[in-house]
C-alpha cells in the first residue's frame, strides 16, 4: 500500500490504474478514484462516514477535501474546494475556494469561485451558482457561455497536464 493510501475500518481505497493521484495527497477509507481522473497535490479524500467518489476524467485542484462526497464523470473541483457530504454529478464545475455541503450540483452547473452552498440546496442541471449563500440563475439567463468555460477548465487537460508531471503522480 502506498503512504499516501491509508485503511479505516476496513476499507481500502481503490484507485483506477490509470487515475494520476499525486503523492502528495492523502486518500483514507472508503474512496474509489476512476479511470483519468486526478487529484493534486494536498487534496484529501477522506471516505471514513461515508464513501468518496471521483468519476472518470474528473480533476480534484491542489488543495481540495471530499468528505463523504460524490464527483461524477468530467467534474472539475478547483483548488481549495470543499465538498462535505455533496454531490457534483456529471459535466459540473466548483470554482477555487467554494464550499459545498450536504448539497447537490446538477449537472453542467457553474459554481463560481468562493461560493458557499450551504445544506438542502438542490441546484438544477446548467445553473450558475454564485455568492455566500449561493444564488442560483438558469445558466441561459446570464451572459456565460458554459462551453467556453467548460473548455478552458476542461479536465481532460488536466489530465494531459498531470501525465506531463511524471514525478508528482509516481
Amino acid at each position: 500500500m502506498d503512504s499516501r493510501e491509508y485503511s479505516f475500518e476496513g476499507e481500502t481505497p481503490t484507485i483506477n490504474g490509470y487515475a494520476h493521484v499525486s503523492s502528495d495527497a492523502t486518500v483514507v477509507g472508503d474512496v474509489r478514484i476512476e479511470a483519468n481522473a486526478n487529484v493534486w497535490p494536498g487534496v484529501v479524500l477522506r471516505g471514513d462516514v461515508g464513501p468518496v467518489e471521483v468519476g472518470r476524467e474528473s480533476a480534484i485542484g491542489d488543495n481540495a477535501t471530499l468528505h463523504a462526497s460524490t464527483v461524477g464523470e468530467n467534474v472539475m473541483v478547483g483548488h481549495g474546494a470543499v465538498l462535505n457530504d455533496a454531490t457534483v454529478e456529471d459535466g459540473a464545475l466548483v470554482g477555487f475556494n467554494s464550499t459545498v455541503s450536504e448539497a447537490t450540483i446538477g449537472s453542467g452547473s457553474i459554481v463560481a469561485m468562493g461560493t458557499v452552498v450551504p445544506p438542502g440546496y438542490d441546484v438544477p442541471p446548467d445553473s450558475f451558482v454564485r455568492g455566500s449563500p449561493a444564488s442560483v440563475t438558469p445558466l441561459s439567463e446570464t451572459t456565460i457561455d458554459p462551453e467556453a468555460v467548460f473548455e478552458a477548465f476542461s479536465s481532460g487537460d488536466y489530465a494531459n497536464l498531470a501525465a506531463r508531471h511524471e514525478e508528482l503522480f509516481e
